[in-house]
């Protein structure tokens, strides 16, 4: 694990330096708060209602991002703040996510890295942008992985198809998610399993000419666990 940490170190380094090479480059920053009635994820239900702040800087192509998530409604769900190293050229993109998850009321340590110990669970993710649909691969490189039929680790996969679409004055986004292959991961799948199909619309509420507010609406459907969501949300950003 210890060349997780030199990994991520070394990224950040190159992102720093990079955002320093001239007065002239323009770096872009973001920040923003959702507020969502459901936590569902990857059609995995992962807590009550939320309050998901995010905040990133980008350069180049070349992004780092923070992103958190915790309970309002029931403050016993999981905590969650993960830190993604990403690049992006063209319809290409790649990067490494380290997701950390803290259990209400446990004493787990943020710096704690040793196999079977640790709350981290680190993803690399590679896709392409084709315009009408996105592909995405998602794989567990390493931390806190689940299990296949055998009980060796799974390195868990996730792959989801995307397409957007403008219908009814809303921008539409509409996906499919599956488990490649065995894992506890995400729920026990058996080999090739649908967990996730998705049909999500976004529409901004004007406030006044400068200020508007983002709301969307989900309808979210795990096959795999015969489970099915509606979840409502709205977006905070300058």
């Amino acid at each position: 694990m210890k060349d997780f940490k030199k990994l991520g170190f070394a990224a950040i380094m190159l992102f720093a330096a990079a955002t320093t090479t001239s007065a002239q480059d323009k770096v872009e920053g973001s920040i923003q708060a959702d507020v969502v009635s459901q936590y569902i994820w990857r059609g995995q239900d992962l807590g009550d209602v939320s309050l998901q702040p995010g905040l990133g800087l980008e350069y180049k192509g070349l992004s780092l991002s923070a992103w958190g998530s915790i309970g309002l409604s029931e403050p016993t769900d999981t905590r969650e703040f993960d830190l993604t190293l990403a690049y992006t050229i063209g319809g290409f993109n790649i990067g490494i996510t380290d997701y950390y998850f803290c259990n209400y009321g446990s004493d787990e340590k943020y710096f704690q890295y040793k196999a079977h110990k640790t709350s981290h669970v680190f993803e690399l993710n590679v896709g392409y942008d084709f315009g009408p649909v996105a592909l995405q691969w998602y794989t567990n490189i390493g931390g806190a992985d689940g299990y296949n039929d055998k009980g060796e680790r799974a390195y868990s996969s996730y792959v989801e198809v995307s397409a957007p679409f403008t219908l009814g004055g809303f921008d539409w986004s509409a996906a499919v998610g599956a488990t490649p292959y065995t894992t506890s991961f995400y729920g026990d799948t058996s080999d090739f399993a649908v967990i996730n199909c998705s049909l999500t619309a976004t529409k901004d509420i004007k406030i006044t000419d400068s200020f508007s507010i983002p709301i969307f609406a989900q309808i979210a459907a795990n096959p795999s666990q015969e489970t099915a969501h509606f979840v409502f949300g709205f977006t905070l950003q300058p």
